[in-house]
């Protein structure tokens, strides 16, 4: 076992019913304090996919083992962009990948600090971006996933925990 683990992971914590109430609060924090906007929530989230251009991601190791990530089309994520940074203008598409992964990463942080046997016995990666919208993101099969689906000024946007069991 890796040594910087081994005092983060006393035991497998699993995924339970609350989980999808505490992610989508969670988010909805981030997105209060850091872009100073409402998230709501998508009607009808089990009739529809999880889509888009950008995907940011953050791996979780320790006591839960998996991956944290935020889709949305990469018109969202420039506007994310722009809000995070204050612009009124055009945003440079070189800040986006920077600012939609610190979004996921304070997602995954402020999520894993709502539950006890996650805040301190587990850690985060660093955070990776996908652009492009030729890929379809799988994650390992024999695993439970969170997927909360809500709109950013009224562009769906994907928050997904895929845990690894």
């Amino acid at each position: 076992m890796n040594p910087a683990l081994d005092y983060k992971v006393q035991s497998s914590v699993r995924p339970d019913s609350n989980w999808t109430t505490i992610l989508e609060i969670g988010a909805k924090e981030v997105f209060q304090i850091m872009l100073h906007t409402e998230l709501t929530k998508l009607p009808n989230v089990e009739e529809l996919n999880a889509s888009g251009d950008v995907t940011a991601m953050v791996g979780m190791a320790g006591a839960l083992c998996g991956v944290m990530s935020i889709r949305c089309t990469s018109h969202t994520a420039e506007k994310i962009t722009g809000r995070m940074l204050g612009s009124v203008g055009a945003v440079d598409p070189k800040d986006v990948p920077d600012a939609i992964s610190e979004i996921c990463n304070m997602v995954a942080g402020n999520f894993k600090a709502k539950i006890t046997q996650l805040a301190e016995h587990c850690m985060l990666s660093v955070p990776a971006v996908i652009r492009g919208d030729d890929y379809e993101m799988v994650t390992v099969p024999a695993g439970d996933q969170v997927i909360v689906g809500m709109a950013y000024e009224g562009a769906p946007i994907w928050f997904c925990l895929a845990v690894h069991t």
